[in-house]
């Protein structure tokens, strides 16, 4: 007969391990520290055999007879059930670990020490908000094309185009190595080509007419705050470098004497090479006295960390700048790349190596460090010329004009 309710609940411990019958099998086995265990003994291929069905009161005893049921059907197929439940937890255990978060990971982990600080966090941001709630778990030889495309459609519906077409992108970058490393065998983002509307690329506000620039630059030398912000903001048309590479600058990496700013791009990963017009030696050699003592040339409150990241933007503002529809501290590369090309002449070729864009030359080099670098010391020099005498007034066309 069953076991009871009643029955299950009283079975009180004892000095030995005991059973209690529940039938076809099935026993209730009470341990001498109180436990009870749902068992099951069968015969398969000659010999007898023990499957664990639950433990009580986790599993109650409706519950562990449909277990025993379904065991003696896989008996009844010819299979044996304790075999079948190892093939399943393998089976587990591989979806666990070939699940697209497992994979995800491992290629991030692979490749970001190749990438620049603020590209990687900006990858598995994105990855931990947008795609590994809704896919992270899911083995990723089993996710489909319109899996993904649903996780691209609630990016899209917040409103954020470039940024879906980004999670795409990095998806289809985790797939292919997923097939590379033998976990699925196809990239299904290339199903999904057309599938989301063409993002709008906006451009980093600046400014290119010489009048206005004239303006600006006579406003950052009016900054009034801190002088470490000062002369970042009196540097940074001077430089013409990316935000991040201008607050990341290390002393170690400048030569005041031989006027060179060597360093590591961060978004190729190629030495690079600033020449330092006279005026921008005039102020490093200033700031120097306060921070040269210290790792960053532009430290940050923290003296052991270099400035925040918005600290130039946060500047612009302070002095009246929309950094949306005017000015940013990006801008200042393609303010000094339309006039360097446009009204002092200088070939667009040695303006991109001095932005340090990779230019591929005759030989296929996608960026030297050294190309042009008789030119661009030149040419660094003029443009700084070219600011002061912005700033001081003189006109503009008979400037260009000169140049030309």
């Amino acid at each position: 007969m069953p076991l009871t309710d009643v029955e299950i609940r009283n079975a009180q411990p004892k000095e030995k391990p005991y059973r209690l019958t529940d039938g076809l099998g099935m026993y209730l086995e009470v341990s001498p520290a109180g436990g009870k265990y749902w068992r099951l003994k069968y015969r398969f291929a000659g010999k007898e055999k023990r499957l664990a069905l639950g433990v009580y009161p986790n599993v109650g005893a409706k519950e562990a007879r449909r277990r025993r049921d379904d065991a003696r059907r896989l008996i009844d197929q010819g299979i044996d059930p304790g075999i079948e439940r190892k093939i399943q937890k393998a089976t587990l255990v591989e979806r666990a670990e070939n699940s697209f978060e497992v994979v995800a990971r491992e290629w991030f982990a692979k490749y970001s020490p190749a990438w620049a600080e603020s590209h990687a966090s900006k990858i598995i941001a994105r990855l931990e908000k947008d795609v590994f709630p809704w896919l992270g778990g899911r083995a990723i030889a089993e996710i489909k094309a319109p899996e993904v495309l649903s996780v691209l459609r609630r990016v899209e519906a917040r409103g954020a185009v470039d940024t879906a077409h980004r999670v795409q992108q990095n998806c289809g970058q985790i797939f292919r190595y997923a097939v590379a490393t033998g976990r699925t065998e196809r990239d299904v983002t290339a199903d999904l080509r057309g599938a989301l509307p063409a993002a709008r690329h906006t451009h980093f506000a600046s400014v290119t007419d010489p009048t206005e620039v004239a303006g600006l630059l006579r406003a950052l030398d009016g900054f009034q705050g801190t002088f470490v912000v000062q002369c970042a903001l009196r540097l940074a048309p001077l430089f013409f470098v990316r935000p991040g590479e201008l607050r990341t600058a290390e002393w170690s990496q400048i030569d005041l004497d031989k006027a060179e700013w060597r360093y590591t791009v961060s978004k190729t990963k190629t030495q690079h090479l600033v020449p330092l017009a006279t005026q921008a030696v005039a102020v490093l050699r200033d700031l120097h006295a306060l921070t040269g003592h210290r790792k960053y040339v532009f430290p940050g409150r923290d003296v052991k960390k270099p400035m925040s990241e918005a600290a130039i933007n946060a500047a612009l503002r302070r002095l009246g700048f929309d950094t949306k529809t005017e000015i940013t501290g990006h801008g200042f590369r393609a303010m000094a790349r339309t006039i360097l090309h446009e009204q002092l002449r200088f070939p667009s070729e040695v303006i991109e190596h001095q932005l340090a864009h990779k230019v591929p030359d005759a030989l296929g080099a996608a960026y030297n460090r050294t190309r042009f670098i008789d030119t661009r010391v030149a040419m660094m020099q003029t443009w700084a010329d070219y600011l002061d005498q912005l700033k001081a007034g003189v006109e503009v066309v008979q400037l260009c004009s000169e140049a030309a």
